[in-house]
């Protein structure tokens, strides 16, 4: 693997709200939108006041909706520049986990307005298809790096796995099987080109954050298989989790050797994900170390997936985000 980031010449952003709206935004707000689940499962075992839960869910839900506001007045201005968006790699990114946060979105609806959930979840089915079609003209055209496979097609074609874990609390099984199937032999497939890829050439240092979103779907995968009535599988799939996070740990230090950057978001989706599925299984089989490793599971992603939340959209609303990420101009 050796994609590239490729930066153009800063271009001046024309008169009017919100032209340069960068689609990295959207990496830890997702992050923050999985995290305000698992906290709710938490709040339930731990019997905290639910008010713990509930503030989470009002910042992720204010966060998510501000940011896609924003992003739909820049593609009101000029609906193209989705497809320019596309062509680098933050903005792969950021389109697609924008796209997620709308079924993240409906999760945490679902225990407040289920109704209104069912119809986020819809509206989110229709923009993931919208997303898929323009980055397949994309990938045609081969703009940009769009080509070259990586992590990030993991939020893009496996992003399916996120809409089956918020279609089976809100009573939509059938639908929830079709996009778990459809998600898991996208992520398989994914898995096997980059073990490959990983194993034929040197990973960039910048891009080596992004890494951790192979760890998304596998979490999303057991939390699916748990909530369907598969711990034991669920289990299996939570191990893996746990010896990847561990890998990750201990990896810290070569996989943010090239500093802080935007990229750094894609650590707030995986961990969150992580943290909801061993909540998830402690709810169907509780024992006491579970609810111990959960617990720290938890602090951990609190504690990673707030800060970045804070640090990349500082830098947005400082001006730096969008000429950091090469983001398009409408």
């Amino acid at each position: 693997m050796t994609e590239r980031l490729r930066f153009a010449m800063p271009k001046a952003t024309p008169r009017g709200l919100w032209r340069r709206v960068p689609p990295a935004i959207f990496a830890p707000i997702l992050g923050l939108l999985t995290l305000a689940l698992a906290w709710r499962a938490a709040v339930a075992q731990f019997a905290l006041p639910a008010g713990l839960s509930g503030m989470l869910d009002g910042a992720a839900v204010a966060l998510f909706l501000f940011a896609a506001t924003a992003y739909a007045v820049k593609l009101c201005w000029r609906p193209a520049v989705l497809a320019d968006d596309l062509a680098v790699l933050p903005g792969r990114m950021g389109t697609a986990a924008g796209v997620l946060g709308v079924y993240a979105l409906a999760g945490v609806l679902g225990a407040y307005l289920p109704h209104l959930a069912r119809g986020v979840l819809a509206a989110g089915l229709v923009l993931h298809l919208l997303l898929l079609v323009t980055a397949l003209r994309v990938l045609a055209r081969g703009a940009g790096d769009a080509r070259r496979l990586g992590p990030v097609w993991h939020l893009q074609w496996a992003g399916a796995l996120v809409a089956a874990r918020a279609a089976l609390p809100l009573d939509w099984p059938r639908l929830a099987e079709m996009l778990f199937w459809g998600g898991l032999l996208a992520a398989a497939v994914i898995w096997a080109i980059s073990l490959r890829q990983l194993r034929e050439g040197r990973w960039p240092a910048p891009l080596r954050p992004l890494l951790a979103l192979h760890l998304a779907p596998l979490a999303l995968i057991g939390s699916v298989l748990v909530l369907t009535g598969h711990p034991v599988a669920g289990g299996v799939a939570a191990v893996m989790v746990g010896l990847m996070l561990l890998a990750g740990v201990l990896a810290w230090r070569w996989l943010t050797v090239a500093g802080f950057s935007a990229l750094w978001g894609a650590f707030a989706f995986p961990i969150a994900a992580s943290a909801d599925l061993f909540w998830t299984l402690y709810a169907a089989i509780p024992s006491e170390g579970l609810r111990i490793l959960s617990g720290m599971l938890l602090v951990s992603a609190t504690l990673t997936v707030i800060p970045l939340t804070f640090l990349i959209l500082r830098d947005w609303a400082r001006g730096r985000l969008a000429v950091r990420t090469n983001a398009a101009v409408a």
